[in-house]
């Protein structure tokens, strides 16, 4: 079975995942959205009408009001593959984002998770 392109998932269906996995470390949904609206510049209105849309990550992304410029600051490592390495641009944006997710559950303050 091959396995699906990232571009091609539906980022309502991975998005309760991300909240998740946060809320099992003791962080919140809402600052999941905190991070999520810094990467990608929608607000709560468009990220509930992409959620409705069933937007794939290709199409949540390329929606995306403004890229944050500091994105470029998210380095390491992600399912064993380096952020800044990846080419594919919608790839690099749903690592970028799960990067992020993964330093909030980690319990990192939200000062150094937005590079501020």
């Amino acid at each position: 079975m091959a396995r699906m392109q990232i571009a091609q998932m539906s980022f309502a269906r991975v998005y309760p995942l991300l909240a998740q996995k946060a809320e099992r470390k003791g962080r919140t949904k809402e600052e999941v959205d905190q991070v999520l609206f810094w990467l990608t510049g929608y607000d709560a209105a468009g990220l509930q009408a992409q959620l409705e849309a069933d937007a794939t990550y290709e199409q949540f992304f390329a929606s995306a009001p403004r890229f944050n410029p500091n994105r470029s600051l998210i380095t390491g490592k992600i399912c064993g593959v380096d952020v800044s390495a990846i080419e594919d641009p919608v790839e690099q944006n749903a690592r970028h984002l799960d990067k992020l997710v993964d330093e909030l559950a980690r319990g990192r303050a939200m000062e150094k998770i937005l590079r501020s």
